[in-house]
């Protein structure tokens, strides 16, 4: 498996329509089953079951649920140190949890990522200066796995 693989992977689920705790190319996805549904195919089985979550994630309670996910499964690297297929973590609001999920398309000037959005569903998406100052963590999928 290669960082191409995964943006390719991802770059085929381009148009699955959003729906909330979806993971089914075509039928339906929302940000995470998108990259639980990379991660099928690109690696295997899913590492652990999903729990049934709201579309406002954990923020009533303040728990870091997805991060902590994240960092179960994923490698954590250097936010500023960009690739191709990285599994990009963001913070909508200022101080709220982190709650959404991407994978970079492309990285430098012409940055982009991949990622399941309300009312849209699977798009890609440059990665202006708005979406940049979201990210609260950056990962790469387990590549020996």
């Amino acid at each position: 498996m290669t960082p191409a693989l995964i943006v390719e992977t991802a770059r085929a689920w381009i148009g699955t329509p959003y729906l909330h705790q979806a993971s089914v190319k075509a039928a339906g996805a929302d940000c995470l089953g998108l990259i639980r549904g990379v991660w099928r195919e690109v690696i295997s089985a899913e590492p652990e079951s999903i729990p049934a979550y709201s579309q406002d994630w954990s923020e009533p309670s303040g728990c870091e649920d997805l991060l902590v996910a994240a960092q179960r499964w994923l490698i954590e690297k250097n936010r500023a140190d960009e690739a191709p297929g990285d599994v990009l973590l963001f913070r909508m609001r200022s101080g709220a949890v982190a709650k959404h999920l991407g994978i970079a398309g492309l990285v430098g000037s012409s940055a982009s990522f991949i990622h399941a959005y309300t009312s849209h569903g699977v798009v890609e998406t440059p990665l202006s200066d708005p979406w940049r100052r979201k990210i609260a963590a950056r990962f790469e999928f387990p590549l020996g796995a």
